[in-house]
């Protein structure tokens, strides 16, 4: 027998016992999700609050956590942005755009750890499973495989003996207790909620794998990403080789830490130096490239900025950016123009990140300058110049974030000329030390 069903408006809460396109209270559009009406019974609700409380209160300093133990992925760059690897029990959600990679990292991760993993598939067959296992050269001796998507056949299928609980991915799942479709807000909520309290009963580390929308949020509702205890993003450009794992969110470990991996025809591979290979294919003493060095956690590496200005066309001058935000490109130029006086209105400016990398740091500010100032005037950046700092609207260098880190690795590189807040406090004077 199905359990009962409310549709409940997200927004101000008003209930309805079937579906309505606007609610009549706050009369907001589409907003009614189906929800599960959980009834208490009479006799239940006749007991005392003390016979049915089955929690015991402990002190906080009397619970041991010394023997805790994490569950390792095998894969170190995995492991570094959940900290150290699995904690028992943890709900993980991994989501990033089609292609980008997440089954096929999550397969490695399945191969490469201890112990039994199960294998959940909404969208594959077991037989195309084994394919891309096959491609990927793993054998899977101790990964079993199953296709469902009926979240409580799913729960019977758990048990203890597993180590890692994978399920590709949540939008696929269902329950027969809600009418709506796989991928509905109210399904996703509830086959989360169920996949995540059953983990914890067990003991088991479950990651889920999330879609995302075409804003690149993930899709379902917000409440998605509060169910689970860690929230992970796979980027990148899928034109590009490389992929960046972040955390958005870690219930045990730092928010700060990013995995780099480069997607090869075998499956990822970890980058241990990112700088490396962010620069391998970097032109010297060209206009219009500078260095700067990112920060992605607590991690830095060196990326390449480069700009090109050509002559507009229009009324109108272009800005074009790749990797850096647009909006930021637009009040960098107009900074350029008004405090150096460059005549950035009479050219189209373009500006990339090589390799295709999104960096939203502000210490990139003074690198998008001079690599616009280098195109513009024809100027040729030395090889050994690496620049980092943010820009104000009064054209001085401000201070970033892990100065002295972001300074070490650029030493570590072999860059002799850095151009930071530490010894520059205006563009003017940065733009000096390139020209001369």
């Amino acid at each position: 027998m199905r359990s009962a069903s409310i549709y409940v408006c997200s927004n101000c809460g008003n209930e309805s016992l079937k579906w309505e396109g606007q609610c009549l209270r706050c009369l907001k559009w589409n907003s009614f999700v189906e929800t599960l009406v959980r009834k208490t019974s009479s006799k239940g609700a006749k007991r005392s609050s003390k016979d049915l409380s089955n929690s015991k209160v402990v002190n906080l300093n009397s619970v041991d956590v010394s023997k805790e133990k994490r569950l390792e992925s095998g894969i170190s760059e995995f492991d570094r942005v959940l900290g150290g690897g699995f904690v028992l029990g943890q709900a993980a959600l991994l989501a990033g755009e089609p292609g980008i990679g997440k089954s096929t990292l999550l397969m490695q991760v399945a191969s490469s750890v201890a112990g039994s993993v199960l294998y959940i598939s909404g969208e594959e067959s077991v037989n195309q499973i084994a394919i891309r296992a096959h491609r990927l050269g793993i054998k899977g001796e101790n990964i079993k495989l199953v296709n469902e998507t009926n979240v409580d056949a799913i729960i019977d299928l758990l048990d203890s003996s597993y180590s890692l609980v994978i399920v590709d991915s949540i939008q696929t799942l269902y329950t027969e207790d809600l009418t709506g479709t796989s991928g509905s807000v109210g399904q996703v909520r509830e086959c989360a909620f169920r996949l995540t309290q059953t983990a914890k009963k067990l003991n088991i580390p479950l990651v889920l794998v999330g879609h995302i929308t075409k804003g690149g949020d993930i899709a379902g509702p917000k409440i998605l990403e509060h169910i689970v205890d860690t929230v992970l993003y796979l980027e990148g450009d899928k034109n590009h080789l490389f992929r960046i794992l972040k955390c958005t969110k870690n219930r045990f470990g730092s928010v700060d830490e990013a995995g780099v991996f480069e997607m090869e025809g075998s499956g990822m591979r970890e980058v241990k130096n990112p700088s490396t290979f962010f620069l391998n294919e970097r032109l010297e003493n060209v206009s219009g490239s500078v260095v700067t060095i990112s920060m992605e956690g607590t991690r830095p590496f060196a990326v390449e900025i480069q700009a090109l200005s050509v002559r507009t066309s229009f009324g109108y001058p272009k800005r074009t950016s790749f990797g850096v935000s647009i909006n930021r490109v637009q009040i960098l130029c107009a900074v350029l123009e008004k405090r150096l006086n460059l005549p950035i209105s009479n050219f189209d400016i373009y500006v990339n990140v090589s390799g295709g990398m999104r960096i939203d740091d502000t210490a990139l500010d003074l690198a998008v300058c001079l690599a616009v100032f280098s195109s513009i005037q024809g100027i040729k950046v030395s090889a050994d110049t690496l620049a980092f700092g943010e820009i104000g609207l009064s054209g001085e260098i401000r201070k970033v974030p892990s100065g002295e880190k972001r300074v070490k690795e650029a030493k570590r590189l072999g860059f002799k000329n850095v151009i930071s807040p530490k010894d520059f406090r205006s563009l003017t004077q940065a733009v000096k030390n390139i020209s001369s």
